[in-house]
């Protein structure tokens, strides 16, 4: 897990939330909360769609980095500044596991019928049981 800077801009109503590092990536709500909220959302997805795009991602600099930065003078005088927490995707590794052959066949139909690879279909099984237990 990696912290992100995040600028939130705005007023009681409308706040937006952006992203330094990873320009293009912008999301708002009524509150800093919601703000907060919905942007690490979008971060997450901004992540996941360079990823399967095949673009590199950015290096991810601390606060002290991008306020030295003459590109974010201006946005950082009337901002709200918050680390997001995000995971970056890491090195694929092999692994070998055991498992029903029956669960697996039907672990193959379900990731054939989604347009997946059955390395992807179980990861993605993985990340979605690790956000219900956290």
């Amino acid at each position: 897990m990696v912290a992100v800077v995040a600028l939130v801009h705005g007023t009681a109503g409308a706040y937006g939330i952006s992203y330094p590092d990873f320009q293009g990536c912008v999301s708002g709500g009524a509150t800093v909360d919601e703000a907060l909220r919905r942007g690490r959302e979008t971060l997450a997805f901004h992540i996941e769609s360079l990823v399967e795009d095949g673009e590199a991602l950015p290096r991810v600099r601390d606060f002290a980095e991008i306020a030295s930065d003459p590109e974010f003078a201006e946005d950082l005088r009337d901002a709200i500044v918050a680390a997001v927490d995000v995971e970056l995707p890491g090195k694929s590794v092999r692994v070998n596991i055991s498992m029903d052959e029956n669960l697996l066949a039907r672990a193959d139909r379900a990731a054939q019928a989604a347009g997946e690879s059955r390395s992807g279909f179980l990861a993605n099984a993985v990340r979605k049981r690790l956000a219900e237990v956290a």
